[in-house]
């Protein structure tokens, strides 16, 4: 059984969960904009709920909704929420993503969603971690055409893709009137490949703000900026 993951303000079951707890999600949970104080956020594909519940630690968000479809993940998403100090506040749906855009009828200021990243076949052994991991479940034009339906007019998308998917991604988010803001681009140490890119996407055009982030200088030894990015959250950094 998976021991959950204790943050500072909360804590993750994901014992029924086919992704776990991960960098990736952390990092999109912190660095996420709230600038605008959005009073409303969606999780796409919330898995255990870890960015719902980062962000209602971050946000004074009245509504913060997640969808998930997988039915283990859903009722352990459910319970994490209850668990919560914010459980007024979080909400998850149980539902295809297609459904939900096409029945839904509210913006949301903020979109968050982790995706499923990986287009090549991959197989671990366990279908559910499989489906969670390919994003043949969710494609990425499937994803952008849904987030352009349920984004608010002032609202912003914030997500994070393999590097080499981001050309790609940013091309068909333009065809749906949908341009970068700011991109964040990971490696793991100086001297590694860039892997990840953080991207927040709304319909406004500006200036697109473009950095790095390097998140270990060495092994355990994280940079002031990822410390900085996630001290409000891990229990030892």
């Amino acid at each position: 059984m998976d021991k959950p993951f204790r943050f500072k303000q909360f804590t993750v079951r994901q014992d029924r969960c086919a992704m776990k707890v991960g960098t990736d999600g952390v990092l999109l949970g912190a660095w996420a904009a709230l600038d605008k104080d959005p009073a409303s956020i969606l999780d796409i594909g919330a898995g255990s709920g870890l960015l719902a519940l980062m962000l209602a630690q971050r946000s004074a968000a009245e509504t913060i909704d997640a969808l998930e479809i997988e039915e283990n993940a859903y009722e352990q998403c459910v319970e994490n929420f209850e668990a919560s100090p914010w459980a007024d506040r979080l909400f998850c749906y149980h539902a295809n993503f297609d459904e939900f855009v096409a029945e839904w009828d509210d913006r949301y200021d903020l979109i968050v969603c982790n995706p499923p990243f990986f287009s090549e076949d991959v197989s671990s052994g366990n279908a559910f971690r499989d489906a969670a991991r390919q994003n043949i479940t969710l494609p990425f034009e499937e994803l952008l055409n849904g987030v352009s339906i349920l984004l608010s007019k002032d609202g912003i998308f914030v997500t994070i893709i393999p590097y080499k998917e981001e050309t790609d991604f940013l091309v068909h988010a333009d065809s749906l009137g949908l341009y970068p803001q700011q991109i964040t681009r990971v490696r793991g140490n100086p001297t590694a490949k860039i892997k990840r890119s953080l991207l927040q996407i709304g319909f406004e055009r500006t200036e697109v703000d473009i950095d790095t982030l390097t998140i270990e200088l060495d092994r355990h030894e994280y940079t002031p900026d990822y410390r900085a990015l996630t001290e409000a959250f891990y229990l030892k950094m």
